[in-house]
Formats: structure tokens, sequence, C-alpha cells
């Protein structure tokens, strides 16, 4: 038999749910999510192999038009980039609530000129089902997309059809990674990514955009892997949100995103996380770097 394997790129305005459907496509949790837009900052592979197939999604940045700062430049660069790069893209849009900014990213879809497959994610949540049917043609009057699929990334409905048309469309070729492995990314990465995923998720709105997460130290012992997280923030008043009264708040980041390393590494975990204040990382070009933005 011969072997089928292509890149897929998962490419969207902020927010619309690409993280999540990475996850149900590898039914492995890579990518962190929630509920904020832009939590996901890197590009990241979850390698999924299907007896001769191996479908390698690339989950990217959200692509945003109101780019202020360095690391948002970044970002949008690093998803730009993915485009030239894959066999398939999978444009992912939030239901039927077309924005200019998907507008945006249709055009560079336009110009990449590669196999296209429109995603409408979050069909759960659409009250009423008919308006879909109208949306379906008007996207098809906007762009000669290979497939058009309504699917729910979060209750995993309709999956089966997204996976069905990647099939047919995915290229004859050697396979790139071990049919075992499930992303390119580091263990020590992935701990640094579910350590931001706790501050996303328990900070309020605006303090994650502030936050950059690193990990220090990492040391196997066998039994006990020893994690040293790095929280960067922006300013003194941003350090002493993360801590919290007491430290309260630290230790809840900390305690869930130990949580989750445990479940991750099959093992118990020691994690240290600090604070430290650096005035403009997210417009330092050689520290983002540092941080893996490059």
């Amino acid at each position: 038999m011969t072997s089928h394997c292509g890149y897929i790129a998962l490419v969207g305005r902020p927010n619309v749910g690409k993280s999540t459907l990475l996850n149900q496509l590898v039914q492995q949790k890579i990518s962190i999510t929630s509920r904020k837009p832009q939590t996901t900052r890197h590009s990241i592979l979850g390698i999924c192999t299907d007896d001769m197939y191996q479908y390698i999604y690339v989950d990217t940045p959200g692509i945003n038009q109101n780019i202020k700062k360095t690391i948002n430049k970044m970002m949008n660069k690093t998803a730009i980039h993915v485009l030239r790069d894959v066999d398939i893209i999978a444009f992912v849009v939030d239901g039927i609530h077309w924005t200019d900014e998907d507008g945006h990213v249709l055009e560079l879809v336009r110009a990449a000129k590669i196999p296209c497959i429109l995603v409408i994610n979050k069909v759960d949540k659409m009250a009423d089902k008919s308006a879909l049917l109208p949306y379906l043609e008007a996207m098809g009057q906007r762009y000669s997309f290979k497939a058009m699929v309504p699917l729910s990334a979060k209750t995993g409905a309709q999956l089966a059809s997204l996976q069905k048309v990647l099939h047919d469309l995915l290229p004859a070729a050697p396979f790139l990674f071990a049919k075992d492995q499930v992303t390119d990314r580091s263990v020590r990465f992935l701990c640094a990514e579910l350590l931001r995923e706790k501050v996303f998720r328990l900070c309020g709105q605006e303090l994650p955009y502030a936050v950059t997460v690193g990990i220090e130290k990492y040391q196997d012992e066998g039994t006990l892997v020893r994690i040293f997280g790095l929280i960067l923030v922006d300013k003194e008043s941003q350090k002493r949100m993360i801590i919290g009264d007491s430290g309260s708040k630290l230790k809840a980041i900390a305690t869930d995103a130990r949580i989750d390393m445990e479940r991750m590494l099959g093992k118990k975990v020691f994690l240290q996380c600090y604070c430290k204040v650096k005035s403009g990382w997210a417009d330092d070009e050689r520290l983002l770097k540092q941080f893996g933005y490059d």
C-alpha cells in the first residue's frame, strides 16, 4: 500500500477554536486552550498516524489585523509563514459570524493557492440551524473551497466529516514522523504551555496578555520530575496580581499546572513557580526569541 502524509494548517482569526480542534483530531491535549483570544502563541504540530495515513496538523496563532506589539507581529508572521509550507489549509471560522478579520485571513488563503477546507466551528452553539445553508452558499461565492464542513470541535460532532475530506486530499508521500509520535514539541515546552494556560484561565481579562512563561529548570529523577517555572510580567502591579493575597493566586496556578503535568508525564511532579518583572518584554525581540517566539 502507498503511504500518504502531509501538513495541514489550522488557521483563522483569534478564538475560533483551532486549538480545541487540534486536540480533538489527535485525541490528546497538545495545544492549550482558554476562552481568551490568542491563547495560542506558537506554531504547534499535532501528529496523527492512522494505518498508511499520517496527518501533521499545524496549530497557529490567531491572525490579527490590529498588531501593535512586537510579540503580535511575530505571532502573525508565524501563522502566515505556515501557509506557505503546507499541503492543505483548514480555515476555521466561528459559526456564521463572519468578520473583517475572517476576510483578512481569507485573502491570505487566496494568496497561498493551496487546497483549502472551510471549517465552520461551534455549530453546537447555533440556535437557528436553518441559517447554516444560506451561509454555506454565500461562502461558496467567496472562494472555491475544496469542502465546507460544519462541526463542533468541543463535542466532536461531525469531526468524522472533516477527517474524511482530509483523508481524500492527503498526498502520497512517505511518513515524516514515527508512528507513535504526537507532537514535535519538547516536554519542557509543553510544561511551559500548561503553566501559561493556568495563568490565562485563573487571571483577569487583560493580565494574561502581559505575561509569558518559561521553564528555567527541568530535572527528571525517574519517579519524580522537578520543574522550576518562571512567569514574566511587564509591571510590578501585575506581579502582585499573579502572586495574590499571601501567594494564594500563584499557588492555585501552580497546583492546577502540576496536576496537568503529572497527567501528561505519568509521574509525580514537584513544581516551583516564581514571578519576575521585565518591563517591555513583549517588544523585546531578543527576549521573545529566547522564549521561543521566533
